[in-house]
Parts: C-alpha cells; sequence; structure tokens
C-alpha cells in the first residue's frame, strides 16, 4: 500500500486586499511537503462554476506543482472529458507528463454537476458520448506518429499529428472512477486503472477491489493492487479543544437558516464535547469516550443535526469522519430522540449513534436528514 494526497484549492474572490493565489500557493507547498515526507501521489479535482474558487485549470495547477516536486506523482480527479476539446486536451497533458519526467496519472470522467454542464451549454445527457469520442481521439493523438484524421458526431479533426509525445509510453495511465460491478467490469475491459470513492463502506470498498481484480484476471492479465486508489478524507486536529471549535464552526456553517447546530451549543458541557470529538473521530472509538465516563455523562437535548454531504466535503469533513452523531434511539423520552424525514440528499449518510454511555446500534438511511423532536 501507498499513501498520496487527494483534494483541490481555492481562489478566494474579494477586494484589493484579498490574495486570491494564497490558496493556490499553499496547495503547492503542501504538496512540497508531502514528497518531502513520503507521499507519492496527488490527485486534483477540476470543477466550473462554483462561486467557491475550486480548481477549475487543473493541469496548469498540477504544472505548477511538478515544477516544484520530482517524484511525486500528478494525477487528475478527474478532468471531465464532455467539456474538453480532445485535441488540445492531448497536447496539454503530453506537456505536463514529458516536463515532469513520465508522472502524470491521468484520471477522467463524464461529470456529474448539473450546473457545469448548464454553464457550458453541454446537454448532460451527450456525456456518454462525448467522453467516448474525447477518449478515442486522446488515445489516438498519444499513440499515432503518422497524420491521422477524425470525424466525429461532436469533433472533426483534418491530417493532424498531435504533438508533444507523452514522456510515458505508450501513453500515461488512465485512472476512471467505478462503483458499480458494470462499470468496475467496463473500466478493467478498457485496461485502465480503477479510483473508489470516499463515501463506501470500507466493506464495500473490498467488494469492489476484488471484482475488479476477477475481471482482470479475466482477461488474461496479473493484477497490480497499484492499479486500484481508495480515497477518504482526513480531517487532522492537534488537540482535543481544537476538534470541538472547528467541529462547531463546520456545523454552523453548514446547517439551513433557523436550524439549530452544534454551534449552538455550550462547548463546555461534556457531552457536546465528546459529540465534537466524536464527529471528527469517525467510528466513535476510543477518543470520545475518554473525555468522561458515563455518570459524567448529561444527556444531549434539543440538537438538529443538519449537516449535507457536500458542504461538508467543503469544511474537510467527510461522510466517514461524521458517522457518530450524538443521540438516543426510538422510544427514549422526547427531548433525547431523533427522528428522521425524507429531504433532499442524494446518497445513503450513516449518522446515528447513541450518546456516550449507551450502546444503541448505528443505523443508515437513504436520504435522510435528522431533525430535532418538538417537545
Amino acid at each position: 500500500m501507498k499513501f498520496g494526497i487527494f483534494g483541490s484549492a481555492q481562489a478566494k474572490r474579494g477586494g484589493p486586499d484579498t490574495d486570491s493565489g494564497a490558496g493556490f500557493r499553499d496547495f503547492v507547498e503542501l504538496n512540497v511537503e508531502a514528497e518531502a515526507l513520503g507521499f507519492v501521489s496527488s490527485f486534483l479535482v477540476e470543477h466550473h462554476f462554483t462561486g467557491f474558487g475550486q480548481v477549475s485549470a487543473t493541469l496548469n495547477l498540477l504544472t505548477w506543482v511538478g515544477a516544484r516536486t520530482t517524484t511525486l506523482r500528478l494525477g487528475t480527479a478527474v478532468i471531465v472529458l464532455p467539456w474538453h476539446n480532445p485535441v488540445l486536451l492531448a497536447e496539454q497533458a503530453a506537456t505536463i507528463d514529458l516536463l515532469s519526467g513520465g508522472r502524470l496519472d491521468f484520471g477522467i470522467g463524464k461529470g456529474y454537476r448539473h450546473n457545469e454542464f448548464a454553464g457550458f451549454c453541454i446537454p448532460m445527457e451527450e456525456s456518454d458520448g462525448r467522453f467516448e469520442e474525447a477518449l478515442e481521439v486522446i488515445v489516438k493523438a498519444w499513440t499515432s506518429d503518422a497524420p491521422w484524421s477524425h470525424r466525429g458526431k461532436y469533433w472533426q479533426f483534418d491530417n493532424v499529428v498531435v504533438e508533444p509525445p507523452t514522456a510515458q509510453k505508450p501513453h500515461p495511465p488512465f485512472w476512471m472512477g467505478a462503483g458499480h460491478p458494470e462499470s468496475i467490469a467496463r473500466v478493467a475491459e478498457r485496461g485502465h486503472h480503477l479510483l473508489l470513492d470516499q463515501f463506501a463502506p470500507i466493506e464495500q470498498t473490498g467488494e469492489r477491489i476484488a471484482i475488479f481484480k476477477r475481471e482482470v484476471k479475466a482477461r488474461g492479465r496479473i493484477f497490480d493492487p497499484m492499479t486500484v486508489a481508495v480515497t477518504r478524507s482526513v480531517h487532522v486536529v492537534m488537540t482535543a479543544a481544537a476538534s470541538v471549535a472547528e467541529t462547531a464552526t463546520a456545523a454552523t456553517a453548514s446547517a439551513p437558516s433557523g436550524a439549530r447546530g452544534i454551534g449552538d451549543l455550550d462547548l463546555q458541557r461534556p457531552t457536546v464535547q465528546v459529540l465534537a470529538v466524536e464527529l471528527l473521530d469517525g467510528l466513535g472509538r476510543g477518543l470520545g469516550r475518554r473525555h468522561l465516563d458515563e455518570a459524567e455523562s448529561p444527556r444531549l437535548s434539543g440538537v438538529a443535526v443538519h449537516h449535507h454531504r457536500r458542504r461538508l466535503d467543503r469544511t474537510g469533513l467527510s461522510e466517514h469522519l461524521a458517522q457518530s452523531v450524538g443521540g438516543r434511539r426510538e422510544g427514549q423520552t422526547s427531548d433525547e430522540k431523533f427522528v428522521c424525514h425524507r429531504e433532499h440528499l442524494r446518497r445513503d449518510l450513516p449518522l446515528l449513534r447513541t450518546l456516550p454511555g449507551t450502546r444503541g446500534r448505528r443505523r443508515q438511511s437513504r436520504d435522510l436528514e435528522w431533525q430535532e423532536v418538538p417537545e
């Protein structure tokens, strides 16, 4: 097993006193330090029109990272092919591969955010077709020394030789995200590497790796564990007090208008401290329970947890680091229990765990958001 980093950087908007490039420079320095600490790769996102200042020119930023490092693999996770002229993209990607000495990991995808497709005036219904055609063109661009032409539905090129050549032969490794067995089989069929998401339970991730391994071997190839990458978010704090403060800030920032969140509570109350620590501790093992014993733990009352997965991602908290939220099981007293109702969350969100000192079971629910029970 090897370790890399995955994420983004932020270019903040503001007045003349705002240094919009500070986030990008910090990201570059983070990568320099990561390489020095032994991390082997850095994968960077591509997003557009967010209003949050996320990375949009992924290859440009990775080129700067490549210039400041010597061994760090430079990954895209992912470049959305339907938005790009495939020949221009092939040229730009080949350039960073050449300059970095063959360190590019080319992660590609079809895209999933409606507002991004709308901003480019590209129907999402065309994403599959555009992806397949762009991929065909890029592979041809990287593997053809003689002039070639292409007549497709979305792109046409006449008598071109794409330059420069890539350093890695026949081309940089392609990485693709997949989760369903059929999608994983298609990644294996293409001969690409597999990117697995940060939200699936560990057991399911293991099952997906096993499927990929089986599909690779079924095609007569040797399975290499280094062709699978698994993402997990980690929010690092130096002290328990810092975890309380940062969790409170994140909860307040992500709560809908009028909702009570962790930020509205007295952070000196032991129960709330454990709740905040357990949000960051993930499975709630050890760290939270060491802060106080059962006899010292008052019951948590009147807390509505309105975390939205994407907002949590933006603050550095992931679903798997927010699995443990204080609450009592159904059937307990009204000021201690939580109920759930269907909202607009799109994926499974494990949230509920009983208060410290109790032994209720963790639940998983689909499209749910936990709400306070009115007294």
